[in-house]
């Protein structure tokens, strides 16, 4: 038999088209794209008229292993994602603990994700105060780029992660820019956030919407013009993590424009929920920048309709319930991370594509082929002839509403839950082989890959992939 398998009566969602017709896999890969392939292999899955899609890249989750399983670890973390159409994760370097900061904490960090992982995976390294000298050896080590805080983050827990002030950003993007890889950041004033926030408490002002006014827009955007010109000085390049305003992705766009190498994403949350829902939902939707008021939320999905992000990401920030609970009625008090991996596609789609807010082919490039470029990951993020064959299947006339009992993650809880959803994800396909399906759950075990930043590795990247044309046969 030619192929080793063949998908057939689907809606296969490529770079530029939806193509109605089969799919080929041979090796892990997409082999052939167009019709009557059924024939020439033993295995054929129906994908009965859904939307054959490429696994999302979630670039930005938390998995809380080593340190702190108990929030999150990789077994139950990467379920969830494969569960709602992720096939590949960049895994930020925080919340563990200690946290990924080093080299060694790197390698020891892989080690644990290649025999726990269900989808394949990169690492960020963390830039933090003083360790200016572990960033060449994170490079190294394979690290796919650099995070920093610049709103105040972490504990006094040895080991955890810390924000940096203006001289160590500085000093940070002098080192890594000459690594050739790209540092993100959490935008946000601390000054002004951790001032503001000192005021309410002690006006004994602990509401929501005390919390809310605490973190204002422009905290957000005057960190993000402070950040540009200290990339403009250095050279280094640059990512926004969850931009939560249009006002920030403008600065982003004018910077741009002058020739900076910047990128930005957002979040499904900050495309879906408001402030009204956070008063809703309760202390499950507080996180960090926080949820905007319509007004602000619609200037955003303005720059998303314009094409101004690189991608679309959960942010899936887990912890312990008891750390969610609010007994003293302080929500300053409360852990902030909305955990939503699971979500990304299905409830994305829901409010991206059905409400006709984008194409579907907007959509793909802001799941997939966007964040699978900006990290360099070149086997992934469309459905092309010699790419992984990291596929999955959405159902668009599938309802469910979502219970606590349909996820995996190890604290089963969601800002989400009670949410009527209008689509479903029901096969996951990870380098060819089905790894989930709604009906079956997970019946093969963890075998999630390390991946490399191609684009800076050049050839130590060790590429499992060939860069092949895209080639369609009818």
């Amino acid at each position: 038999m030619k192929y080793d398998s063949v998908i057939i009566n689907g809606k296969i969602v490529m770079p530029d088209k939806v193509f109605e017709g089969e799919l080929a896999i041979k090796n892990g890969k997409v082999a052939a794209i167009g019709k009557k392939f059924s024939t020439e292999t033993e295995q054929v899955i129906d994908a009965e008229g859904q939307f054959i899609l490429p696994g999302m890249v979630d670039a930005h989750v938390h998995i809380n292993e080593p340190g702190r399983s108990d929030w999150e670890d990789y077994h139950t973390g990467s379920q969830a994602l494969a569960a709602g159409g992720t096939t590949s994760m960049v895994v930020m370097p925080l919340n563990a603990l200690p946290a990924r900061t080093t080299a060694s904490e790197f390698n020891r960090h892989r080690a644990i994700a290649e025999g726990k992982s269900y989808i394949d995976f990169a690492l960020y390294g963390g830039l933090v105060p003083g360790n200016l000298d572990e960033i060449p050896k994170l490079a190294a080590a394979g690290a796919a780029g650099y995070k920093a805080f610049m709103a105040t983050t972490g504990t006094d827990i040895p080991g955890d992660f810390k924000n940096v002030d203006d001289y160590e950003l500085y000093r940070g993007m002098q080192a890594i820019q000459k690594t050739g890889l790209r540092l993100s950041l959490h935008a946000e004033n601390p000054v002004l956030t951790d001032r503001f926030a000192e005021e309410k408490i002690a006006n004994h002002r602990t509401k929501i919407q005390d919390y809310i006014d605490s973190r204002p827009p422009m905290v957000e955007v005057e960190a993000v013009l402070r950040a540009l010109y200290f990339a403009k000085m250095t050279g280094c390049k640059l990512h926004f993590v969850h931009l939560s305003t249009g006002e920030a992705v403008e600065k982003v766009q004018e910077a741009q424009a002058q020739g900076q190498d910047v990128t930005c994403e957002t979040c499904v949350h900050y495309l879906t929920l408001d402030t009204d829902d956070f008063q809703n939902i309760g202390p499950l939707a507080k996180c960090s920048p926080v949820l905007r008021t319509k007004d602000v939320q619609a200037q955003l999905w303005k720059k998303v309709q314009e094409g101004a992000l690189n991608a679309v990401t959960s942010d899936h920030s887990p912890a312990p319930a008891s750390m969610k609970a609010n007994p003293n009625d302080n929500i300053f008090d409360v852990w902030g991370g909305i955990s939503g991996a699971q979500n990304n596609v299905d409830l994305f789609y829901d409010v991206a594509v059905k409400s006709k807010r984008l194409t579907i082919l907007q959509f793909v490039q802001l799941i997939a082929a966007g964040p699978a470029d900006l990290f360099g990951l070149k086997s992934k993020g469309s459905l092309e002839v010699g790419k992984d064959a990291d596929i999955i299947f959405l159902d668009p006339n599938q309802n469910y509403t979502l219970s606590n009992d349909d996820l995996y993650y190890k604290n089963k809880f969601s800002a989400y839950e009670g949410f009527e959803i209008h689509d479903r994800i029901t096969r996951t396909i990870l380098r060819g082989k089905t790894i989930f399906t709604l009906k079956n759950g997970f019946t093969t075990e963890a075998d999630g890959k390390f991946l490399l930043n191609q684009k800076v590795k050049g050839e130590t990247a060790h590429a499992n992939n060939t860069d092949t044309k895209q080639t369609i046969h009818n």
